[in-house]
Order: C-alpha cells, then sequence, then structure tokens
C-alpha cells in the first residue's frame, strides 16, 4: 500500500489466445505477482491498455485509476490503482 492507492505486481503475458487473469504466484525475489494473459500485441502500449481494461472489467474499478507505474516496456509490471490503499485491498481479495 502506499499514500492514495495500492501497487498490484504484474507477470503479463502478451500475444495469448486469450484475456485471463490467472493464479497469484511467487517471483525471483519471493514477490507476490498476479499473473495476466492478454491477446493483445506488446507495441504502442497495446497489451498495457488491455491489461489496465481487463482488470478494470474484472475488478470494477474505473480505468483512469490505473496505471502501470513501473515496467512499461516488461513482462513484470506494477500497478498502481489509486484511491483509499484499505478499501481497494478488501475488494480484491475478493477476487483473488
Amino acid at each position: 500500500m502506499i499514500d492514495g492507492g495500492l501497487d498490484v505486481r504484474l507477470r503479463v503475458t502478451p500475444k495469448a489466445s486469450r484475456d485471463a487473469i490467472g493464479d497469484l504466484v511467487a517471483d525471483g525475489q519471493g514477490n507476490g505477482v498476479i499473473k495476466i494473459a492478454v491477446t493483445a500485441v506488446p507495441e504502442k502500449g497495446n497489451a498495457n491498455a488491455a491489461v489496465i481494461k481487463l482488470l478494470a472489467k474484472a475488478w470494477r474499478l474505473r480505468k483512469s485509476d490505473m496505471e502501470i507505474v513501473q515496467g512499461a516496456t516488461d513482462r513484470n509490471k506494477v500497478l498502481r490503482i489509486t484511491g483509499d490503499g484499505r478499501e481497494i485491498l478488501a475488494k480484491l481479495r475478493a477476487f483473488v
């Protein structure tokens, strides 16, 4: 949690056969990451936009409250969701 929001670590697979939110797994440093698959190609921010669209719809949050703050050109990303971090975390626990 950060002031004014929540950071969520993601592991994104672009050019997948379907859009999907996968399991919560550990990365190489022992951090929890959510696996995400999108059909969009990783060009001109298309995959990042698809990730935000998928998560906003699934988690019932506004796309305008989400932004990729780290890893824009990498599979490992940090998604920042602005708002009350505790409320967001409580809401997301129902989905993860």
